[in-house]
C-alpha cells in the first residue's frame, strides 16, 4: 500500500498499524481497505442469505470474474479494480451497509441488489450522497417510476418488460382472452408491483383472475394453495413468486400431479435448475440465458463455466454486465467522476449486452433497454443435461421493432428525475 490514505501518510499508517499489532488488536478495516491511487474500489451489495441467497451467489461469482478480466486487460485507467462485497440481508441492513461503503470506504459506486425493497433503500442513500448505484436484480416498476432517482440506473429489466414479453407468448397460446388465471404472489415490494402489472396486462387483453394469493417470502409449504388451485380449475396458474419460492412451488406442483398450464412473470434460470427436469415446466420470461447465440454470450459462458464448473444464469449476467459497463465507461471517459458517467449514459451510450442488439440506458427513467426472451420447459425425455432444460423464443421485441415497446410508456411511465 502506497501513497496517501485519508490524509495519513504511508509511514504514519504503518506506524499506527504496528502500534495496534503490539496491543494484540486488529487494525481498522477502514484503514486496511482504504482507496489508493493504484486501486479503484466499488461496492457490491446483494442478498447472500435468505430466499434470494442462491441468486445472490451467482451475482458474486460474476462480479469476481468481471473484476478478474478487467484487471487482466489493464484495469480502469491503469488502476486495479477491487470489489468490496457484502450481504445486503434486508432493506435496513442494505441501507446501513451502503452508507458505510460510501462514507467510510469511499467506493466509486455501488452495484448489485435483487430485492426491490432493499434497492429502494440503497437508492435513497445513493441519491443523498450523489453516488452512482447500478441495480442488477430488482424488477419493481416503482423503482423506475415514482421512486426513480438520478443516481440509480437499472441493468435488470422492469416488471412491465417481463410481463409484456411473456404476455406475447401467452396471447399466441390462447391463454389470455376469456381465460381465468390463478396467481401466487410474493408478499413484498417486488411481488406486489408485479401483480399490479400483471393485472393491468390481463384487463387490457380480455382476461380475468380467478384468484390471487399473497405468499410470505419464508413460506416453504404450498400444499394448501395447491388444493385451492385444484378446486378452482383455472385456465392458467401464474407465478409472481421470487427466489427459491419458485423452486419449492414447482417441485410441489409436480408432486401434486396438477396439469393446469403454468407461467410466470418473474424468473431466474437458477430456480429451474434447482427444480430439475422432472419438476420444471411452463412458460417464463428471461432477461438473458446461457444458450443465446452471440459471440459475447459464448465467451462469458465459457469463462464462467471454466472458473466455476457450471454455466452462468441471468443474475450472473446482470452483475457481470454492470461491472463491465461501469469499467468501459470510466475507461472511455478517462474519469471516474459520477456526473460525467451519468451524462454519458443519459446521452444514449451503447453497450454489448450479449444479445443481437446493443443496449442503452433510457434517459427518462435510467432503464437499460435491451431484448428479452421467453423460455418454455422441455419435456423431461428431451432434456440432455441438468442445465439445458428449455427452448427459447427469438429475441423480444423482434428485429424490426423498437426495443422500447415492451417497457413502460404513456401513463405507465411516471418517473420524474430530481
Amino acid at each position: 500500500m502506497t501513497g496517501i490514505i485519508k490524509g495519513i501518510s504511508r509511514r504514519q499508517a504503518l506506524k499506527g498499524a504496528g502500534a495496534v499489532a503490539a496491543t494484540g488488536l486488529i487494525a481498522s478495516p477502514s484503514i486496511i481497505l482504504a482507496q489508493t491511487p493504484e486501486t479503484l474500489r466499488f461496492g457490491h451489495l446483494t442478498p447472500r442469505t435468505g430466499f434470494l441467497g442462491p441468486l445472490g451467489e451467482y451475482g458474486v461469482m460474476a462480479v469476481d470474474l468481471a473484476v478478474e478480466e478487467i484487471n487482466a486487460a489493464g484495469g480502469v485507467n491503469g488502476r486495479k479494480l477491487e470489489a468490496l462485497k457484502e450481504d445486503s440481508v434486508n432493506p435496513q441492513t442494505a441501507s446501513t451497509k451502503a452508507e458505510r461503503m460510501i462514507e467510510r470506504d469511499k467506493v466509486a459506486c455501488i452495484i448489485g441488489e435483487i430485492s426491490s425493497a432493499s434497492a429502494l433503500t440503497i437508492a435513497q442513500v445513493a441519491g443523498r450522497t450523489k453516488t452512482l448505484f447500478v441495480n442488477t436484480g430488482a424488477n419493481s416498476d416503482a423503482l423506475r417510476g415514482e421512486s426513480c432517482n438520478r443516481y440509480m440506473f437499472h441493468v435488470e429489466h422492469q416488471n412491465s418488460m417481463y410481463v409484456k414479453s411473456c404476455g406475447r407468448s401467452l396471447l399466441s397460446q390462447g391463454l389470455v382472452k376469456g381465460k381465468k388465471w390463478f396467481s401466487l404472489t410474493a408478499d413484498y415490494a417486488f411481488g406486489h408491483d408485479l401483480l399490479r402489472v400483471a393485472k393491468r396486462f390481463m384487463e387490457a387483453n380480455g382476461g380475468q383472475f380467478a384468484a390471487d394469493k399473497l405468499v410470505p417470502t419464508d413460506a416453504t409449504d404450498f400444499s394448501a394453495l395447491l388444493l385451492e388451485i385444484r378446486a378452482a380449475k383455472p385456465d392458467l396458474v401464474v407465478s409472481n413468486l421470487a427466489g427459491n419460492q419458485i423452486t419449492n412451488f414447482l417441485k410441489q406442483y409436480s408432486e401434486f400431479g396438477l396439469t393446469f398450464p403454468v407461467a410466470g412473470f418473474g424468473f431466474d434460470t437458477a430456480l429451474a435448475w434447482a427444480a430439475g427436469k422432472d419438476n420444471f415446466g411452463g412458460t417464463w420470461p428471461c432477461v438473458w440465458h446461457h444458450l443465446i447465440d452471440t459471440p459475447s454470450t459464448k465467451a462469458f459462458v465459457a469463462a464462467f463455466t471454466k472458473k466455476y464448473g457450471k454455466p452462468p444464469e441471468n443474475q450472473a449476467w446482470g452483475d457481470y454486465i454492470a461491472v463491465k459497463i461501469m469499467a468501459q465507461s470510466m475507461n472511455e471517459l478517462k474519469s471516474t467522476d459520477t456526473p460525467k458517467i451519468l451524462e454519458h449514459w443519459e446521452k444514449g451510450a451503447k453497450f454489448d449486452v450479449m444479445k443481437p442488439r446493443q443496449g442503452y440506458f433510457r434517459a427518462s427513467d435510467h432503464q437499460l433497454i435491451s431484448e428479452m426472451y421467453t423460455i418454455t420447459a422441455l419435456p423431461p425425455a428431451q432434456v440432455k443435461n441438468q442445465w439445458d432444460l428449455f427452448t427459447s423464443s427469438a429475441p423480444v421485441p423482434g428485429p424490426d421493432e423498437n426495443m422500447e415497446v415492451i417497457a413502460t410508456s404513456g401513463d405507465e411511465a411516471v418517473c420524474k428525475m430530481s
